[in-house]
């Protein structure tokens, strides 16, 4: 990624930029042959651009210069009818390109181990919580394939971002082609690899920079989302996972015992920076006129620095995810700490279904409940001796209501949903046609 981002890739951008136009000018009649012969092979030159730099503040201009310098006569069909931004922003968007194909090789990676975790974890019982506080079992595995989701969701979205950009343009000073016609920036842009961006002024329309920057926010944010549970279920006190720890590692500088999430807190520091830098992406959509430079100075900050954050925050999730550490004893003890309260809904419609007004049973069911609260008893056992309850539920009838098994018998259909395992056969009804 840093070398997609270097200065050398960005200038050798610039002079692809300028050879395909003079050879779509070749083509149409306008450069002779022999004259592109030799400009195929100019190359710029980038120490003498510097020091050409300090006398033009321009970059493009002390760029052709470099290049024309080594070369003859021909050197005059440099650049010829184009504006800077024809190079600048045709170029920008073949690195973004290039960029985003790193990004979706990481987030292909991150994918695959949550796929990975899911399907390992599928039936593995965890707690479900809601607000923090203990709601009813789930297991991890449904967690993951949440995640999973998600980042396939994330995948289509930087897809269509990424093709967004996939756009060149060559129209000339305010995109009215009059010193460079059509005919020319399609040749370009073939050669190039990108479609034509079918009207432009002096520039590729910012719309298409915000929709990129606000996917790679949107990717970060469930990166951070994702970062920040690994972190809470990592708290000594749940410790239902861990990050990967290696050998040697050390946590604090003062306190040998700690193994801290430092991994996910980065991913949830660096994701800060990502939405940080699409506000600004979406500020470099309005420009005066036909075009001004204040978007020029922040793109060269936002768009390499998010793309380098996302890839690293990509790579450290997926690192995190290949080697986290699942403990399925630990995340039983922390269902059964509530003492069975998980299981108030299931007694609550129980009672409906026998009869019971709802707002009465949710009375009898919310005091046990309270009960077991307040003097740290079971709630299995307070229901069980209730008489309000044991009227209308029997022994048998409270042990069916307290199978954990009731809470993941749709794991495997929702895995189905997903495409994470097949479909299960569905059975032939008795007496449809084929018996």
């Amino acid at each position: 990624m840093k070398q997609v981002w270097s200065d050398e890739n960005k200038y050798l951008k610039w002079l692809a930029v300028e050879l395909a136009a003079c050879e779509a000018w070749t083509a149409e009649g306008v450069i002779p042959e022999e004259d592109m012969a030799k400009l195929r092979g100019a190359e710029y030159n980038h120490g003498r651009m510097m020091e050409l730099f300090e006398t033009t503040r321009h970059d493009v201009t002390a760029f052709t210069t470099s290049i024309t310098e080594s070369l003859g006569p021909e050197g005059r069909w440099i650049h010829l009818g184009l504006t800077s931004n024809d190079v600048l922003d045709t170029g920008l968007n073949l690195q973004i390109v290039e960029a985003g194909a790193l990004l979706q090789t990481e987030l292909d990676r991150a994918i695959a181990a949550l796929a990975e975790k899911a399907l390992e974890h599928k039936d593995t019982l965890a707690m479900g919580r809601t607000h923090g506080v203990h709601a009813e079992p789930m297991t991890m595995g449904l967690r993951f394939a949440l995640w999973w989701d998600e980042m396939q969701r994330q995948k289509e979205r930087l897809t269509g971002a990424i093709e967004g950009l996939r756009v060149g343009m060559v129209s000339g000073a305010v995109g009215t082609h009059a010193t460079v016609p059509p005919s020319v920036e399609e040749r370009v842009c073939r050669d190039l690899g990108l479609k034509v961006a079918k009207i432009s002024n002096q520039i590729i329309q910012r719309d298409r920079h915000a929709h990129f920057m606000t996917t790679l926010a949107l990717i970060a944010a469930s990166l951070e989302k994702f970062a920040t549970e690994i972190r809470a279920l990592q708290r000594t006190e749940i410790h239902e996972l861990e990050e990967p720890f290696g050998e040697g590692q050390t946590g604090s500088s003062s306190m040998p015992h700690k193994r801290n999430p430092e991994l996910s807190e980065r991913i949830c520091g660096l994701a800060r920076l990502i939405r940080g830098n699409s506000v600004t992406a979406l500020e470099n959509v309005a420009l005066w006129g036909e075009r001004d430079i204040s978007h020029s100075s922040a793109e060269r900050i936002i768009l390499p620095d998010s793309c380098l954050a996302l890839d690293y925050i990509l790579s450290t999730f997926s690192r995190i995810i290949e080697g986290l550490r699942v403990f399925p004893e630990r995340m039983m003890e922390n269902i059964e700490s509530s003492r069975g309260l998980i299981f108030s809904q299931r007694v609550l419609l129980a009672l409906v279904d026998k009869g019971m007004a709802r707002e009465e049973a949710y009375r009898i069911v919310q005091a046990n409940a309270g009960q077991s609260w307040k003097e740290n008893k079971d709630f299995r056992e307070l229901l069980r001796a209730d008489p309000q309850t044991g009227e209308h539920l029997s022994s048998s009838e409270f042990d069916e209501l307290f199978d954990y098994g009731y809470y993941t018998r749709y794991v495997d259909e929702t895995f189905a949903r997903l495409g994470l395992i097949k479909p299960a056969a569905k059975k032939q009804k008795a007496g449809t046609a084929g018996d």
